[in-house]
């Protein structure tokens, strides 16, 4: 499936550009094409050096908390709900641990700690893949809740917003939240839906109405807090709970005779040979996704998107925003620099822009999240992880709309 997809991106990319240069008389077209190519080439790269400092440093920490049997200790205590919904991953796993972080991670909106995290996972996954190149269901599961992103603290869009002179950058908190969570629930759905597993069992149950409560003493605690004391609880909880996590690592393998430092090295060595194997997958995609850009095909389909709705009868407001929605599940950076340029022209409280922060923060960047985490592990047959992380992009975009104007509009 893959592969037909990014073979379609160039083939419908090069069919606009033809129908721009013969029938619109654009003869510039395929030069912002070349231009699209040879700039993402090189994005991929500078993404690369970012990422290869990133994963040295988490994957030397991730082996002193492996070698100290915290990855042991976090596989125990989710071992109940993953033998229910990772059959095939037997228990005390170190995946199972690995998968643990990762989702904390994403929780706390802690982006260049799960990233690292989450290749190990794939990895360890990949260990127990009878077929080495098709994806087995736990990769599926874990990639698809990676995907939809749930994420309890936003700061990277408060960060944002905040630069961008907003009155109260945390007022996109709550929707952000809820449409996160639609994401990961219909992703969650749809999944067990394909793979048959049984949501119902006691046991998952538990953990997930044990998540619901711990979600709803959060909101709770927060529900009474000023916008500058959120955003600054926001700051604190995430920057408090990403070093508290590297100091208790050399703690507790200290105190377990664990030579942190000899320790530290070996896994970083391992966090750099990772992270250069991914750059032909990301170039691949990265690629793909600029000619797609560069030929006006998103534009085209934002204008599309207009007519009808206006067609509809119904309230336009909402479509200035979508080219952030658009770009999502293909590029966080593309996705990025759209919601920063709504920002930039309607400005940064206007309905547009608090809409494109929810729609930033609804969902992971789908495409760039398959490439590397199954570019990681040779993964090629994807089975039906993309179509049950498309539908869980849907979910978060739709929710995103309808929260947005429950709340700003």
């Amino acid at each position: 499936m893959l592969n037909g997809i990014w073979l379609g991106f160039f083939l419908v990319a090069f069919a606009a550009a033809l129908w721009q240069w013969l029938g619109m008389g654009d003869s510039e077209v395929f030069s912002r094409l070349v231009a699209a190519m040879f700039d993402m080439a090189e994005l991929s790269v500078e993404i690369i050096l970012v990422l290869v400092g990133t994963m040295t440093l988490w994957l030397g920490f991730l082996a002193i908390a492996e070698k100290a049997g915290l990855i042991q200790l976090m596989a125990r205590i989710l071992d109940p709900l993953f033998r229910r919904l990772m059959p095939e991953v037997p228990s005390g796993h170190p995946a199972q641990g690995h998968i643990t972080m990762n989702f904390a991670a994403n929780i706390l909106g802690l982006d260049n700690a799960a990233t690292p995290i989450g290749i190990k996972a794939m990895h360890s996954l990949q260990e127990l893949n009878p077929s080495k190149d098709t994806a087995s269901n736990a990769q599926i599961l874990f990639l698809v809740l990676n995907t939809s992103s749930l994420t309890l603290l936003p700061v990277t869009i408060f960060m944002y917003r905040a630069q961008q002179g907003a009155a109260e950058p945390t007022s996109v908190f709550l929707p952000i939240l809820l449409a996160t969570t639609a994401s990961s629930l219909v992703g969650l759905l749809s999944v067990s839906l394909m793979q048959r597993l049984k949501l119902w069992h006691p046991v998952v149950l538990a953990y997930l109405l044990a998540g619901a409560a711990a979600l709803g003493l959060l909101l709770a605690t927060l529900a009474g807090m000023s916008a500058q004391a959120l955003a600054a609880t926001s700051t604190l909880v995430g920057n408090l709970t990403l070093f508290g996590i590297v100091i208790s690592f050399l703690l507790i393998g200290a105190l377990r005779k664990v030579n942190v430092y000899d320790t530290f090295i070996e896994g970083a060595k391992e966090g750099f040979s990772f992270t250069i194997s991914l750059l032909p997958f990301l170039v691949a995609m990265l690629v793909a996704i600029g000619v797609l850009r560069a030929s006006g095909v998103l534009d085209a389909g934002l204008g599309g998107i207009r007519w009808v709705i206006e067609g509809l009868g119904w309230d336009t407001g909402f479509i200035e925003a979508l080219p952030t929605a658009f770009m999502k599940p293909l590029s966080g950076s593309g996705a990025r620099a759209m919601m920063l340029e709504t920002m930039d022209t309607f400005g940064v409280d206007s309905f547009p822009a608090l809409m494109a922060a929810t729609m930033q923060g609804s969902t992971e960047t789908t495409f760039y999240v398959l490439a590397v985490y199954f570019g990681a592990v040779g993964i090629r047959k994807i089975r039906h992880g993309l179509g049950c992380a498309l539908l869980a992009d849907f979910a978060g975009m739709l929710t995103a709309i309808l929260v947005c104007y429950w709340f700003f509009g």
